[in-house]
């Protein structure tokens, strides 16, 4: 099967312009406007990326030969449009989630050197591997297995990236897509219909492609902690999550201060910070003490402590993410004499990824992709992804799909 060229790349110059930047149709990768293959015409084997241990660049596998997946009871088989870039597929590769690492994730683009890889996957447990990664993933329904209704096929659909629902004995254990089975980064893949959802929206692939893990997850953060109106400090806010959350958190009727590299204000003004605040500043300094009703982090570090002592008395601090380091220094005594609650957000009850549906359907939030990149080109985007020069999110586009 013919890989996709070079020209699939959008320019970073032109992707950089606005603030909110949408796809243009008339200019977007030629993979975009290409037809859906019938059921039929299925090629045996597919296009993925094969993850094959915890390290390096090295350890991204892109395969042509790759046997293709068929939709068991109860699944759909999805052809993928594209699928995105995210944090948790960069973690687990370097095996950044193991107890024994105790650096930010920037740190670890090639990996880090474990005594051992069995805590090295975000649940805990060994990962099964060869796995197929990507927690994002926009495409079509190609054929139902058994026990799902046919005039499913041809809907467009973007998948949940944390799925719940599997342990009836943990009602709260998440089940990731691209960890604990196959997920985006390949021609086809495979998913329970129930988290297949279909979205009727004008929203190129490109764009749909940076909505399941970044703008659920920021989605989450919001639902869990019951966000509503105040003032809300969201750190990172040029990331993937932290670009979801100041849009998600303006739709709740929150005043937004964000804090961001200084070069990217501009942009993150667009998306609707009232107030920001460079990466290195005093946060006390510059906002007061119990001057932030909910602080939601995915930063961590060095910077924790600041967190809390912004907070009023009562407020709240959710988290979702440590890119600065996952050992923080926590004076317990801000913690119970402003009363103040803690909360960690990973699991995410079925209606925060039904809600984000209805949200890009109804146009109420505002897709921000800052380039796309050919799958094979996956060890390039996760440098640049790691690199966090851009605002908003990076995705992948599988190639073509050649003759049966």
């Amino acid at each position: 099967m013919p890989k996709t060229s070079d020209s699939a790349i959008v320019s970073p110059d032109a992707a950089h312009r606005v603030g909110v930047h949408r796809v243009d149709p008339m200019n977007a990768p030629a993979e975009q406007s290409r037809a859906t293959v019938s059921a039929d015409a299925v090629p045996t084997t597919m296009c993925a990326v094969h993850l094959t241990g915890h390290g390096g660049y090295a350890m991204l596998d892109y395969r042509t030969d790759v046997p293709t997946p068929s939709a068991g009871p109860g699944e759909v088989l999805i052809q993928v449009g594209v699928a995105g870039v995210n944090n948790t597929d960069v973690n687990t590769r370097i095996g950044w989630y193991s107890k024994s690492v105790t650096a930010g994730t920037n740190d670890g683009g090639d990996g880090f050197a474990n005594d051992t890889t069995d805590d090295a996957a975000w649940t805990g447990s060994p990962l099964e591997l060869p796995r197929i990664q990507g927690a994002d993933c926009c495409g079509r329904i190609l054929a139902v297995g058994s026990g799902v209704d046919a005039t499913r096929i041809g809907e467009r659909v973007v998948v949940r990236s944390m799925q719940g629902g599997r342990n009836p004995n943990e009602p709260m254990e998440p089940f990731t897509f691209g960890s604990e089975c196959d997920g985006g980064f390949a021609q086809f893949t495979t998913a329970r219909s129930h988290d297949a959802l279909r979205v009727d929206s004008d929203w190129t692939d490109v764009e749909l492609a940076s909505l399941p893990c970044a703008y659920s997850t920021a989605e989450g953060m919001l639902h869990r902690a019951n966000v509503a109106g105040g003032r809300v400090l969201i750190t990172g806010a040029s990331g993937g999550v932290g670009s979801a959350l100041v849009q998600l958190a303006k739709r709740r009727g929150c005043e937004v201060v964000a804090v961001a590299g200084a070069a990217k204000f501009d942009q993150v003004r667009r998306l609707g910070a009232d107030q920001l605040i460079a990466r290195d500043a005093d946060l006390l300094a510059e906002l007061g003490a119990g001057s932030i009703d909910v602080a939601l982090d995915v930063v961590a570090g060095p910077g924790f402590g600041a967190l809390l002592d912004v907070l009023r008395i009562g407020g709240t601090y959710v988290t979702v993410g440590a890119i600065a380091g996952p050992i923080v220094e926590l004076d317990v005594r801000t913690l119970y004499l402003h009363d103040l609650t803690l909360m960690g957000c990973t699991f995410q009850p079925d209606v925060v990824f039904e809600n984000l549906v209805s949200y890009v359907e109804a146009n109420e939030i505002r897709p921000l992709v800052a380039a796309t990149y050919p799958l094979h080109q996956i060890a390039e985007a996760q440098r640049r992804f790691l690199r966090k020069e851009f605002v908003g999110k990076l995705v992948l586009i599988p190639p073509a799909i050649g003759p049966a």
